[in-house]
C-alpha cells in the first residue's frame, strides 16, 4: 500500500546514559547510517551527530529499548519515556505489528535535591500516575505501517503523503503520545526516532475455510481527544469530541485483496455528567446552561467529514434515569436540520427488547439495518491495487457506557458484513454463514469479546459484560454470574480508584501540564470530617450490632432495645453516607487544572 522503508521508524535502539547526556544508537535493519541521537540531560537538547566514538563505553549505563516515546515534564524536570518491552501480535501489509508490554520512565536531573520536601512528594505521585496510565493494557505500534488509519483514508491519499515520515502523516486523534513527542516532532530531522502510540485493541488472525486462507484483522482505535475513565468523562465537549469515542475497522485480507469495513461508538453527544457519588448508578445530569444542538451538531459534522452519512444507533433505556438522555438525543437528532441523505436516528431498547434472555431479538434491530449497511457498502481493493467499492457511511453505536450493549451490536453488524464480503471473494456460496464453521465461528467470538474487554477494560477498570453472549452465541447463568462480579470491581474501581487513573491519562495526554516553577501544590487534601468520622460511626454501630445478635442478654427487652439502637445507628450513618457520597469518591486531583494541548488534525 506504501513505500515504507523510506518512512519507517528505528525498531531496535540502544541507550547509552551517562551522567550528561542520553545516547541513543540505532541496531538492526533500520540502523543503515551512522548516525546517533544525543540528549543532553541539562539543557533538553536532542542532537542527531555523526558517530564518531562519542559515547563512553565504561560509564555509561547500556540497555535495550524498542522505541522513544517521547518526553515527559514533572516537578522534577524532563523524563525520557521508551518502550522496554513488546509482544508481537502479527504481520500487516508486511510489517510487524507490536503490543507495548512496558514503558520506563527515565528521569533527566540525577537527583531531587532542588526539591522541597513537598515537591519530593507530589513529584512521586505524578511519576505514579505516569506510569500506572502507560501500564494500561492496549498500546500498540508499528514501525513502518500507519496503524491510525483505515485502509480507505490511506487509499484515497496521495503519494506525498504516503512519502511523509509516519508520526507526520498519522491521524492525531489516534496518538496517545501525541504530547510526549512535541519536541522530537519540531524536528525532521528526528523522524526516525519519532514513535506513535495507539490505543485500543487489535487482533491479526491467518483462518481457513474450507480450501481459503486468508488473514482476519479487527483494529480499534481510541481517541486520545476527550479521553479518560467511566464516570469522569461523559458526553460532547465545546470542540465536538465524545467520551469513550473508538473506531473500529475489521479488515479481510484475501487473495492479495483488501476489504475494509469501519464501524464507531462514542458517548451521547450531548453536554452531560455523571460523577461518581457511590451509589451503585448515580443518574446521569443534562448541563443545560450549554447549548446542546452547538454541540450535537459540531461532533456529527466532523463524523460526517471522517466516515460519511451516520447510522445512530441508540440502545439505551426508554425507562428510568437513561431516558432523559435517550429523549434529548433523539430531539437533537429530529431538530437538527440534517436530511437522510446524511443521518438516520435508530432507536432500540436494548434490555426491554433482550430481557429475560431473549437474545435472538436481536435480529429486530439487524433487520433494520441491512438497508444501510448494504447502501454503505465497504471498502474493497482488488490485487492490481484498484478501489472496486468503498464505504460511504458509518454505524455510530451507543448506549450508555458505549461498551456492553455496543459491543454485542458492533460484533453482529461485524458478522452480517464480513459474511457479506467472503461471499463477494468468493470464499462462502450464497447460502454459507459463519455458523458452519466451527473452528471459523469460534475464531470470531472470541477476538470479538477480546476487543470487548479490552475496550472496557480501559474505560471502566474490568472486563466488558455480556461477553458470554458474544463467546457462545447464549446467555448462560455463569455469564450472568460473572456480570455480576465484573460489576462489583466496576463499582469500587469507578468510586474509589479511578480518580488516579484520570490523573494519569491527563498527564501524559497533556491535558495538565506540569509547571516546574510553580511552588502551589497540586495536590490538596480537601476531604472534610465526615470522611473518617461517619464511616467509623458506621462501623462501630454494625459491629455492636452484631455482637448484640450473637451476645445473649439476661433481658429479652434490654437486647431488643441495644439490638434496635445500633440498627438505627447503623442505618442513620449508612444514610448520611448516602447521602454525602460524592466526598468519598476518589476524584481526579488534576481536573480543575486541565490544560488542553492539542487541536484538531
Amino acid at each position: 500500500m506504501e513505500d515504507k522503508e523510506k518512512t519507517s521508524v528505528h525498531k531496535v535502539l540502544r541507550l547509552y546514559t551517562t551522567s550528561d547526556k542520553f545516547y541513543v544508537q540505532p541496531l538492526g535493519q533500520a540502523s543503515t547510517d551512522s548516525k546517533i541521537l544525543e540528549i543532553d540531560r541539562v539543557t533538553q537538547e536532542l542532537v542527531l551527530n555523526e558517530n564518531r566514538g562519542q559515547i563512553p563505553p565504561r560509564t555509561a549505563e547500556v540497555r535495550e529499548i524498542y522505541g522513544l516515546l517521547g518526553i515527559l515534564h514533572l516537578l522534577a524536570g524532563p523524563y525520557l519515556v521508551v518502550v522496554t518491552k513488546r509482544k508481537l501480535v502479527g504481520v500487516l501489509f508486511g510489517d510487524e505489528i507490536w503490543q507495548m508490554k512496558e514503558a520506563d520512565i527515565i528521569p533527566f536531573p540525577k537527583g531531587e535535591m532542588h526539591l522541597t520536601e513537598t515537591q519530593v512528594s507530589e513529584n512521586k505521585m505524578l511519576l505514579q500516575m505516569a506510569q500506572n496510565a502507560l501500564s494500561t493494557d492496549g498500546f500498540y505500534f508499528a514501525y513502518k505501517h500507519d496503524l491510525t488509519h483505515t485502509a480507505q483514508r490511506l487509499q484515497n491519499t496521495s503519494s506525498d503523503f504516503h512519502e511523509m515520515p509516519l508520526y507526520a502523516r498519522a491521524d492525531h486523534r489516534f496518538i496517545w503520545n501525541h504530547h510526549l513527542l512535541r519536541m522530537f516532532a519540531i524536528q525532521p530531522e528526528l523522524s526516525a526516532y519519532t514513535l506513535p502510540l495507539v490505543h485500543g485493541f487489535i487482533s491479526i488472525k491467518k483462518c481457513t475455510v474450507k480450501q481459503f486462507v486468508f488473514n482476519w484483522v479487527i483494529i480499534s482505535r481510541r481517541s486520545c481527544y476527550r479521553a479518560g475513565t467511566r464516570y469522569n468523562i461523559r458526553g460532547v465537549d465545546e470542540q465536538g469530541e465524545v467520551a469513550n469515542f473508538c473506531e473500529t475497522e475489521q479488515l479481510l485480507l484475501y487473495n492479495d485483496e483488501i476489504l475494509s469495513y469501519v464501524q464507531t461508538r462514542g458517548s451521547i453527544p450531548l453536554f452531560w455528567s455523571q460523577f461518581a457519588t457511590i451509589r451503585y448508578k448515580p443518574p446521569p445530569a443534562l448541563d443545560d446552561l450549554k447549548d446542546h444542538m452547538k454541540g450535537f451538531k459540531r461532533h456529527i459534522d466532523y463524523q460526517l467529514v471522517y466516515y460519511g452519512k451516520q447510522i445512530l444507533v441508540n440502545l439505551i433505556n426508554t425507562k428510568g434515569c437513561e431516558k432523559v438522555l435517550g429523549d434529548r438525543f433523539k430531539q437533537a437528532c429530529e431538530g437538527s436540520g440534517y436530511t437522510d441523505v446524511h443521518m438516520k436516528y435508530i432507536e432500540f431498547d436494548f434490555h426491554k427488547e433482550c430481557s429475560k434472555m431473549r437474545w435472538h431479538r436481536l435480529s429486530i434491530l439487524l433487520d433494520e439495518l441491512k438497508a444501510y449497511l448494504e447502501e454503505q457498502s465497504y471498502l474493497r481493493i482488488t490485487k492490481e491495487g484498484e478501489c472496486s467499492s468503498e464505504q460511504c457511511g458509518a454505524v455510530r453505536t451507543n448506549c450508555i457506557d458505549c461498551l456492553d450493549r455496543t459491543n454485542v451490536v458492533q460484533s453482529m453488524i461485524g458478522r452480517y458484513m464480513l459474511e457479506k464480503q467472503f461471499r463477494d471473494a468468493g470464499i462462502f456460496g450464497a447460502d454459507d454463514k459463519i455458523t458452519d464453521f466451527d473452528e471459523f465461528e469460534s475464531t470470531f467470538k472470541n477476538v470479538w469479546a477480546d476487543n470487548a474487554d479490552m475496550i472496557a477494560h480501559q474505560y471502566t477498570g474490568t472486563g466488558a459484560l455480556k461477553t458470554d453472549f458474544t463467546r457462545t452465541g447464549k446467555r448462560t447463568r455463569y455469564g450472568l454470574l460473572m456480570d455480576g462480579v465484573n460489576s462489583m470491581i466496576r463499582y469500587y474501581k469507578n468510586n474509589f480508584s479511578d480518580g488516579f487513573r484520570q490523573d494519569g491519562i491527563d498527564l501524559i495526554l497533556g491535558n495538565y501540564v506540569v509547571e516546574p516553577s510553580d511552588n502551589v501544590k497540586i495536590f490538596e487534601k480537601s476531604n472534610s470530617w465526615k470522611f473518617t468520622v461517619l464511616p467509623t460511626i458506621m462501623l462501630i454501630g454494625f459491629s455492636m450490632l452484631i455482637i448484640s445478635l450473637l451476645i445473649p442478654a439476661t433481658e429479652f427487652k434490654l437486647q431488643l432495645m441495644y439490638v434496635a439502637f445500633w440498627a438505627f445507628a447503623s442505618i442513620f450513618t449508612l444514610y448520611l453516607v448516602m447521602l454525602n457520597g460524592a466526598e468519598f469518591v476518589n476524584k481526579p486531583q488534576l481536573a480543575n487544572k486541565r490544560q488542553r494541548e492539542g487541536v484538531r488534525i
